[in-house]
């Protein structure tokens, strides 16, 4: 990914920050970018091409669009958005799991081998310019402003001193913390993944081209230790995703509630 330097002279140089900021390929447009746009295409394609000829004894593909959808409608919206108000938020809970995974799954995939989230402007920008307004609009629809204002902001049953304290937190942690930490939350995740994957195979490659004859073999163990770090991350990009679909929605399902 990028030009990583390896080596200056018979020192190792640990790759960091800067090995994520990839080249423009053409026109300032970067991998980034065409790995977003690629992510749309595939889940689009496998989406229709699955529903496109339905039957009742499903195809493989079929069978894994409808587990898929399944799994995002009964185990995550109507988990934490309720029975009541979950379905129409289904399409959006099943494009942000989808999303979220397959630009995850980007950073295990060979020759393509970058998680876009590992750039913190895709997340933020999903949480801020689509969970964000989502989750506060159907708040302010269902409640009206003031009533969800103090929805969001006014536990009942505290005293009333406590509000003092109380209900700035409560408002910092709706309104600005939430998104934050919702998109920081993967980014961090797929960041320390890929520079932990980096390390262990450039430190091999390291190892086998410049050590001494007698820690060569050790390049071997390097290289071991990657193949198992990158099981581990998948599992992880897997877990980030099914995250920040279930935060999504149970924002949403707090902002519908009757009750704080």
């Amino acid at each position: 990914m990028g030009a990583l330097v390896l080596a200056e002279g018979d020192t190792f140089v640990p790759p960091g920050a800067g090995d994520f900021e990839l080249p423009s390929i053409f026109l300032g447009v970067t991998k980034p970018m065409i790995l977003i746009v690629l992510s749309v295409i595939i889940i689009a394609a496998f989406f229709l091409l699955a529903s496109r000829k339905l039957k009742v004894v499903p195809s493989k593909g079929q069978f894994a669009a409808e587990y898929v959808y399944d799994f995002a409608r009964n185990g995550i919206a109507r988990e934490q958005i309720g029975s009541k108000d979950f379905k129409p938020f289904i399409p959006l809970v099943l494009a942000l799991f989808s999303f979220v995974l397959i630009n995850n799954i980007f950073g295990i995939i060979p020759v393509v081998q970058f998680p876009t989230f590992s750039h913190i402007g895709f997340p933020i920008a999903l949480s801020l310019l689509v969970v964000y307004p989502v989750y506060h609009y159907v708040g302010f629809k269902r409640h009206g402003f003031v009533g969800y204002l103090k929805h969001a902001t006014v536990p009942p049953g505290a005293p009333f001193a406590i509000y003092l304290l109380l209900t700035p937190i409560e408002f910092l942690q709706k309104f600005v913390l939430n998104p934050l930490t919702l998109a920081v939350r993967v980014f961090a995740a797929m960041f320390a993944g890929h520079l932990i994957l980096l390390v262990f195979t450039l430190a091999g490659e390291f190892l086998l081209l410049h050590a001494g004859g007698v820690f060569k073999p050790i390049s071997l163990v390097s290289w071991a230790f990657a193949i198992l770090m990158t099981f581990v991350e998948a599992l992880i990009q897997v877990i980030q995703a099914y995250v920040f679909a279930v935060l999504s929605a149970n924002y949403i399902g707090q902002a519908l509630a009757s009750d704080h």
